[in-house]
């Protein structure tokens, strides 16, 4: 781990209090556009998908690219106690370096201005987030549309008791007295009658 007391200005500035470490490249030979275009496809990405980015990306500024990130990956393990799958790419950016200025030799005995361009490149790298837990979804909503059926349901038990015919112990005695009688045909009728009385009623039920 690394000692507070010899933390530099430059963690302080790019980290401060923060768990992580950085890496920096000064004074490459290429302009800070060309490496910016590279970047660009890494920034914000886990440290183990950039490097693979970077591994196999066509263009020039991909190398030292590639090399500070691997850089800095190091240095969060070997003064941080971190590990490579638990970073990810916090900021990273190219400045302006330092530029060279030569001369190209031209028609009548003019010259005119070459500028090679530099660029310092800066790789910071910090551990993932976590992620907060998913909070429960209320099942207030479900209850109350199972109350829907429930209260649809009551006015059509109501419908069934009305349309079912009410039998009074006077009418139960008239037929029991009809059916004790000797006149079989009245009796049949009468039991008949019954029959479709019940059928009726299940009929109204089952609607």
């Amino acid at each position: 781990m690394r000692d507070p007391e010899k933390i530099s200005a430059r963690r302080r500035a790019l980290l401060g209090d923060r768990p992580g470490s950085f890496a920096e490249t000064k004074y490459l030979r290429m302009s800070a556009s060309k490496m910016r275009r590279v970047i660009d496809l890494v920034r914000g990405k886990d440290a183990n998908t950039a490097l693979a980015i970077l591994r196999f990306a066509p263009q020039a500024a991909a190398v030292p690219a590639y090399k500070t990130l691997a850089s800095a990956v190091a240095n969060a393990q070997q003064q941080e106690g971190l590990e490579a799958e638990d970073l990810f790419i916090s900021a990273i950016f190219a400045d302006e370096g330092v530029t060279l200025r030569r001369i190209r030799a031209r028609a009548k005995g003019s010259a005119s201005r070459i500028l090679k361009r530099g660029a310092h490149l800066t790789v910071v790298v910090e551990p993932k987030p976590e992620k907060p837990a998913p909070k429960p979804k209320a099942a207030a909503p479900k209850a109350e549309a199972s109350d829907k059926p429930a209260k649809a349901a009551a006015p059509a038990k109501a419908a069934t008791k009305a349309a079912t015919p009410k039998t009074t112990p006077e009418a139960a005695k008239a037929v029991d007295d009809v059916v004790e009688s000797e006149e079989p045909t009245v009796a049949s009728e009468v039991a008949e009658a019954a029959e479709e009385a019940t059928e009726t009623a299940e009929s109204t039920k089952e609607a």
